[in-house]
């Protein structure tokens, strides 16, 4: 099984703001930056439970009928009409050996922590990071302390119109 990441973030590195508003990524996720085509790749997504109840604020649910599965110990929020949501427990080791069992290849990891546990478990092997021209002080970090390093091999950087520049790594092994 892969997992990758796709997460926009502010140019100091925030992914949202202390208090988890995304209100300086541009409106609808903006341009055409490859999010499309990069879920066409992904079987389901791993998501936090704080996402989780970001995206249910949302207008329309952005995953469609992809399987989404949330980290929680607490029971979820009722997800819209249509959403495929199930809640897990478990390390990121014991998450992807339960997704892989059910036959899923790739799985899209997003949240600050999640994508923070799966990186220091070593279980991402892709990063896709799209930084919005906008410095917001303070905010929740996109990484977190690691207990070693984690190499990155670049692979493109890409830039849009707007500003946006996004980065594109594998995680050397």
């Amino acid at each position: 099984m892969s997992a990758s990441v796709f997460v926009g973030t502010s140019l100091d590195g925030f992914i949202a703001r202390a208090n988890g508003d995304l209100d300086f990524l541009p409106p609808g996720g903006g341009e055409p930056h490859g999010y499309d085509e990069f879920m066409a790749t992904v079987d389901a997504l791993v998501i936090g439970s704080k996402t989780f109840e970001t995206v249910l604020a949302f207008d329309t649910w952005p995953y469609g009928e992809k399987p989404v599965f949330v980290l929680s110990t607490r029971p979820l929020v009722s997800p819209p009409s249509g959403a495929v949501v199930e809640r897990m427990v478990g390390t990121p080791g014991e998450i992807v050996s339960q997704l892989a069992d059910r036959g899923i290849g790739h799985i899209y990891v997003d949240g600050g922590i999640t994508i923070q546990r799966f990186l220091q478990a070593g279980l991402i092997q892709r990063l896709i990071i799209t930084r919005v021209p906008v410095l917001i002080g303070t905010g929740i970090p996109l990484f977190g302390a690691v207990p070693c390093d984690i190499v990155l091999s670049h692979v493109a950087t890409r830039q849009y119109a707007s500003g946006l520049v996004q980065s594109e790594y594998v995680v050397a092994a």
